[in-house]
């Protein structure tokens, strides 16, 4: 008996031991599948917290634009209700005119003339695109600088003449729109008006602009307006600056002038529309014609400052725009066409290899986060 009771509390106690030892590695591998599904819902926690902060600083980002944009309001009813449509139209086009283009153009000569050894460096015909060293010398040079400077104040002059006859003699409502609603406070266009006003000034100028050049400016059966562009324009063989608008006033306000002022009239363009044209077109004209082979550019200023080169040089043979898409299309271009500039200049910016790493990166993101959300998925369906 005593052997028997022995023996079965031996047994016991290995069924005992052998039932504490199961429990326990049950209890570790709930312990350890609890640990992974903790771990994988803690990346996803802070995956949203990532996200969440994102959201709070565009949210921060938005609310600052949105007071930018009250103040810009603000600013500009007031602006537009102390100031007449006459009075606007000719302080803020020569405001832009003297500091987009005057005085950078002027800067830009006395370093050619003031440092020539080192602006050779950056003109593209080297010492030959010096001002001073071209045809006239520095007599021909102040010519071109004086009548460049009276030729700028000549477009802003008839603007605002135009405005003044239209506005207090005839009474009617100005050419370009100043004001919104005679009730309303906010005198700001439109984005989606201003953005799609801007392309269509835009392509409108540089359309006008090159068959005014082509068929007026150099007509193949020559007249007046040819023979006078060809006399002034065409008299400084490399550019810079300020020839951008040498030429005889009538040739001047065809070309330059009404190419952007009759689009502009024709749609009633928002007056900060036709400002933000004027600071575009300004500046071109500066880089564009400055003969530096160093710019500002991303992709398209330097070939267009090397067809304005090509066409001054081959005294108005082709080239007759900037942006060189119409001389492209009816084969008027002189060495390298707009199509060769874009290719070469992606290549050499590397737009197709940025491209492609920016949206592999942007599929991995994107792949990462769904597997994030895979796993914890699984890690619910095993607890």
């Amino acid at each position: 008996m005593n052997t028997e009771w022995r023996v079965e509390e031996e047994n016991s106690d290995k069924e005992d031991t052998d039932s504490d030892m199961g429990a326990a590695s049950s209890d570790e591998g709930k312990d350890f599948s609890s640990i992974i599904f903790e771990e994988r819902m803690k990346h996803i926690k802070d995956d949203f917290e990532v996200f969440a902060q994102r959201l709070r600083d565009e949210h921060e980002r938005l609310q600052e634009s949105s007071l930018n944009l009250i103040f810009l309001s603000v600013a500009w009813t007031t602006i537009a209700a102390s100031y007449s449509p006459l009075q606007l139209e000719l302080i803020a086009p020569m405001v832009l005119r003297l500091s987009l283009y005057i005085i950078p153009s002027l800067i830009f000569l006395l370093f050619d003339i003031g440092i020539p050894s080192l602006a050779i460096e950056f003109k593209s015909q080297g010492q030959w695109g010096i001002p001073s060293n071209q045809k006239g010398g520095a007599r021909g040079v102040r010519r071109v600088v004086a009548w460049s400077c009276a030729n700028v104040l000549l477009t802003v002059a008839l603007q605002a003449g135009v405005e003044f006859l239209v506005t207090d003699v005839l009474q009617m409502r100005s050419l370009l729109l100043i004001k919104g609603s005679r009730w309303g406070l906010n005198h700001l266009p439109n984005p989606w008006t201003m953005v799609k006003q801007g392309v269509i000034g835009l392509v409108s100028r540089n359309i006008l602009q090159y068959y005014i050049h082509t068929h007026l400016l150099h007509a193949p059966s020559g007249g007046a307006l040819a023979s006078l562009h060809q006399t002034w324009h065409h008299n400084i063989r490399i550019p810079y600056s300020f020839a951008a608008n040498y030429d005889h006033p009538v040739c001047h306000l065809l070309h330059r002038f009404v190419p952007l002022y009759i689009p502009a009239i024709a749609m009633r363009m928002h007056i900060l529309t036709y400002l933000v044209l004027i600071a575009i077109f300004s500046l071109e004209e500066t880089f564009v014609y400055s003969g530096y082979n160093v710019l500002p550019s991303t992709i398209m200023l330097n070939g267009m400052a090397r067809r304005a080169d090509a066409h001054m040089m081959s005294e108005g043979e082709g080239n007759y725009g900037c942006l060189g898409v119409l001389y492209w299309c009816h084969g008027t271009t002189l060495g390298k066409d707009v199509v060769e500039d874009l290719k070469a200049e992606m290549e050499k910016h590397n737009v197709e290899g940025k491209a492609s790493k920016t949206i592999d990166g942007a599929g991995e993101a994107a792949n990462g986060l769904a597997s994030k959300f895979g796993r914890g998925r699984k890690g619910r369906g095993k607890k």
